[in-house]
C-alpha cells in the first residue's frame, strides 16, 4: 500500500477533473438501483456493479455499521426586527441548552447582540459570540418544544452544490435514521432499502448502529496548502454497550467490521485511537482527521459514496486505499458516468 508522509502532501494531491453534470441533482427512485464500484484496496482493481448486489460483499458473520443520524429542518429564514434586515441561519451543532453553533448569510449582519425573529415571533435568537468562515453562536428563546417549532419553520439544508429541490424531504433521510441531529445526511447510507437490509441480516452479517450527528465541516474543501494544517470542526458521537459488545463478539469470531459512510468510519477510528485499538462504549466529540500516512484500527471494509475534489473525505479515503488507487477507481467512475456527492452512485471497498 502507498504511504504518503504528512509532509509531502498538499491538497492538490487530491485533486481529480469532473463534469459538473455528474454531480446528482435528484435521488433514484429506488435507492438500492444506484451503481456500485467495488474497488480492492490491495490490487488497485474494480469492477462494476449494481447497489443491490452489495450483499455478495459481506459475509456471514460480518457486521455493517450504520449511522442512525436523523438530519434536522436546520435552515431557518429570519429578520432583524430593529431593521427588517433578512438573515439566513444554518444550524450546525447543540452546544448545550439552546446554544447552537450556526453558520449565518450575510455574517457581517449578525454581529454579537443581533437579534432575530422567526416565524412570527413564534421562535427568537440573540447572537451570543463569533466564530470563523462565518459562524456565530447564537442563544434561542421560545415556548414549547425546540424539535417541534423547527419541524414548523425550518427546511432541509441540502448541500451547495444541489440546485433542484427535493420533492420529498424523506429521500434525504436514510431508512434506519432516528436520533435527529445532522446538519447533512450520512449520504453512504441512502442507498439501503428495509428489504435489503433485511436480506443482509438473513445471511448472518450483524447489523449495527451508532450516532454521529454530521456537520458542515466535514465537507467543506481543504484550503491550506498543506493538508496537515486543516482543522477538522468537531462532531458528536455515540457509541452504545449493545453496539460495542456485537463489535467486539464479530472481532473476536474473525468477522469483518464493515462501515456504512465515513462518520461511521471517523467514529470507530476515534473510539479505536482513544482506546488504543479496543472497542468501547463511548460518547463525546471527534474532529480526528484520517489521511495517507493514519493507521487504520477498526474498519476492514466500507462503503461510502463519490466525495468532492480535494476534501477531507478523499484524503480519509485514500489513506485506506492509497492515493493512486483511489484516484484511478475516481477517473474511471467519471470515464463510465457515475453519478457523483450525495444523491450520487456509491463504492465498496474492501
Amino acid at each position: 500500500m502507498e504511504i504518503l508522509t504528512e509532509e509531502h502532501l498538499t491538497t492538490e494531491d487530491f485533486d481529480y477533473e469532473l463534469p459538473k453534470e455528474l454531480i446528482a441533482q435528484t435521488p433514484l427512485k429506488q435507492r438500492d438501483h444506484s451503481r456500485l464500484l467495488i474497488l480492492d484496496s490491495q490490487t488497485g482493481k474494480y469492477q462494476d456493479d449494481i447497489f443491490y448486489n452489495v450483499i455478495n460483499q459481506l459475509n456471514p458473520g460480518d457486521a455493517l455499521v450504520m449511522n442512525d443520524s436523523r438530519v434536522m429542518p436546520a435552515r431557518l429564514y429570519g429578520e432583524k426586527p430593529d431593521t427588517g434586515g433578512h438573515l439566513e441561519v444554518l444550524l450546525l451543532n447543540n452546544t448545550d441548552g439552546d446554544n447552537w453553533e450556526t453558520l449565518i448569510k450575510p455574517a457581517r449582519r449578525a454581529k454579537i447582540g443581533t437579534k432575530i425573529t422567526f416565524g412570527n415571533g413564534e421562535l427568537k435568537a440573540v447572537v451570543t459570540k463569533e466564530l470563523e468562515h462565518g459562524g456565530r453562536m447564537i442563544r434561542f428563546e421560545y415556548d414549547g418544544i425546540f424539535m417541534e417549532i423547527l419541524d414548523r419553520l425550518g427546511e432541509m439544508p441540502l448541500p451547495p452544490y444541489i440546485k433542484q429541490k427535493l420533492e420529498d424531504p424523506e429521500m434525504y433521510q436514510t431508512v434506519y435514521s432516528r436520533e435527529i441531529g445532522s446538519a447533512a445526511a450520512p449520504t453512504a447510507g441512502l442507498h439501503f432499502t428495509k428489504e435489503l437490509l433485511q436480506k443482509i441480516a438473513e445471511k448472518g452479517v450483524r447489523l449495527v448502529y451508532l450516532t454521529l450527528h454530521v456537520g458542515l465541516g466535514t465537507f467543506r474543501p481543504v484550503s491550506e496548502k498543506n493538508i496537515k494544517d486543516h482543522q477538522m470542526h468537531s462532531e458528536f458521537y455515540r457509541l452504545s454497550e449493545d453496539a460495542a459488545q456485537t463489535l467486539n463478539e464479530v472481532r473476536k469470531n474473525g468477522g469483518r467490521i464493515v462501515a456504512t459512510g465515513t462518520t461511521v468510519i471517523r467514529t470507530l477510528e476515534t473510539i479505536g485511537t482513544k482506546f488504543k485499538g479496543e472497542i468501547k462504549a463511548d460518547s463525546g466529540w471527534t474532529d480526528i482527521f484520517i489521511y495517507p500516512g493514519y493507521q487504520w484500527k477498526v474498519v476492514q471494509a466500507f462503503i461510502t459514496n463519490f466525495h468532492l475534489p480535494k476534501s477531507t473525505l478523499v484524503m480519509l479515503v485514500a489513506s485506506f486505499t492509497g492515493r493512486e488507487n483511489i484516484l484511478n477507481a475516481y477517473r474511471h467512475a467519471v470515464s463510465q458516468k457515475y453519478r457523483f456527492f450525495s444523491f450520487g452512485d456509491a463504492m465498496f471497498i474492501k
